[in-house]
């Protein structure tokens, strides 16, 4: 018994040593109040991280769409400058070709006035041959043979030069008319004739480089 009685006072005596080396206690709502702003200083960072953590699991989706959005707005750019690119060319080409022919064109066709000033002066030369009779011109008549030969190798001579320009004689006797080259003075039947053929040539026509200078003057078959 006296043991037992030994054994309690030293238990009672190491639990008095533990109290007063264990800090004093605190009033319980002050522990409330701590364990409250504890558990808000784990749990704070957590609610700031999960919008960040968000914005970042959203935010790939949103530059791809952002980068699609500025690759389609190029790729429209794009083509539309290429196609005013190739529409510049071809405007560009058919600038080019229309000059061209019309530099060609100034080249044959300059002299088209001077041409026409020289006509008249063959077809002065050919009523100057065609009036001479055919039966006056003898060594009888030596002055008027001259004559008559030096007009007729002039006029062959400037056919000569107007065939090297371009300059063709349109003389459609017997032709089928056609009234890109031939100016009809008038109509008239003549059996043996086909209909719309030249029957008469009042005045030749000149052709320069394939297109009519001058139409030639004709008479025309028709029906009786």
């Amino acid at each position: 018994m006296a043991a037992t009685v030994r054994g309690v006072r030293q238990l009672l005596g190491v639990a008095g040593r533990a109290a007063l080396l264990l800090p004093p206690r605190l009033p319980r709502r002050t522990s409330q109040l701590l364990y409250t702003v504890t558990q808000e200083k784990s749990t704070g960072p957590n609610l700031e991280e999960d919008p960040n953590q968000n914005q970042s699991e959203h935010k790939p989706g949103s530059e791809a769409k952002i980068l699609t959005e500025e690759k389609t707005k190029l790729e429209e750019q794009l083509n539309e400058i290429t196609e005013k690119y190739k529409r510049a060319l071809a405007d560009a080409e058919n600038l080019r070709q229309r000059t061209q022919k019309l530099v060609e064109e100034a080249k044959l066709y300059g002299v088209q006035s001077f041409c026409k000033d020289l006509l008249e002066v063959a077809d002065v030369l050919e009523k100057a041959t065609e009036s001479v009779p055919k039966e006056e011109i003898k060594d009888e008549n030596p002055h008027l043979k001259n004559l008559y030969e030096g007009l007729a190798m002039t006029e062959v001579q400037i056919q000569k030069v107007f065939g090297k320009h371009g300059l063709v004689k349109l003389n459609p006797l017997g032709a089928k008319f056609d009234p890109y080259e031939h100016e009809a003075l008038f109509h008239v039947p003549m059996e043996g004739k086909e209909p719309g053929t030249v029957a008469l040539v009042s005045k030749v026509g000149y052709k320069l480089h394939g297109r009519t200078l001058r139409p030639a003057l004709v008479g025309v078959v028709k029906e009786p």
